[in-house]
């Protein structure tokens, strides 16, 4: 299911999943359209760590990073960082799948610190518990072109399901929605 419109915007003082190799892209599109302190928790052994001056504008100025030592920390890292009322978006990546109960645990304190969570998930190890669920993946495209994405909403407690193909500069965070083939309202030009 295509959709004209831009992806909607994560719920409010609710926690989300991002799955798939372009969950990260995800999130930082995500980190640019909420104003205020971002935390971004990530394992202490974690290969991969945001590099401030390659984000988004802005975003650089607003991410604390935080490392935890083990699991059992970071939940309890990312649970307290959602009951904070100051925090506009708190993104994790938990190395396991999250049970029911931890996910509720996360889903009561966005609701009591009224912030959004977005938990960076290994591929189907999602929490029931959660409001949404995307699956992102990045599309290869002429001339190797990294901005071009697919994100996919899988799981929707309170709305419709879709499918948008991106392409939006990491730099500015301008979002381009590309249609898919066949769907252009005017015919191609022949070239002369």
């Amino acid at each position: 299911m295509a959709d004209e419109t831009a992806p909607p915007a994560l719920a409010p003082a609710r926690v989300h999943e991002a799955e798939g190799p372009g969950r990260r892209a995800f999130a930082l599109w995500q980190a640019a359209r909420h104003d205020g302190p971002l935390i971004w928790v990530l394992p202490t052994h974690a290969a991969h760590l945001p590099m401030l001056r390659g984000l988004p504008e802005g975003v650089g100025a607003r991410l604390h990073i935080l490392r935890p030592a083990n699991e059992l920390d970071l939940l309890w890292s990312v649970e307290e960082c959602l009951r904070s009322p100051g925090v506009a978006l708190v993104i994790a990546e938990p190395e396991k799948p999250l049970s029911l109960i931890a996910g509720r645990r996360l889903q009561l304190a966005a609701e009591a610190g009224r912030t959004s969570g977005l938990m960076l998930i290994r591929e189907d190890q999602g929490s029931n518990a959660a409001e949404t669920r995307w699956r992102c993946a990045p599309i290869a495209g002429d001339g190797g072109d990294s901005t071009l994405h697919r994100w996919e909403l899988k799981k929707n407690k309170k709305g419709t399901l879709g499918t948008w193909t991106t392409n939006w500069n990491g730099k500015t965070t301008a979002l381009h929605l590309v249609c898919a083939t066949g769907e252009r309202n005017q015919p191609a030009q022949a070239p002369r």
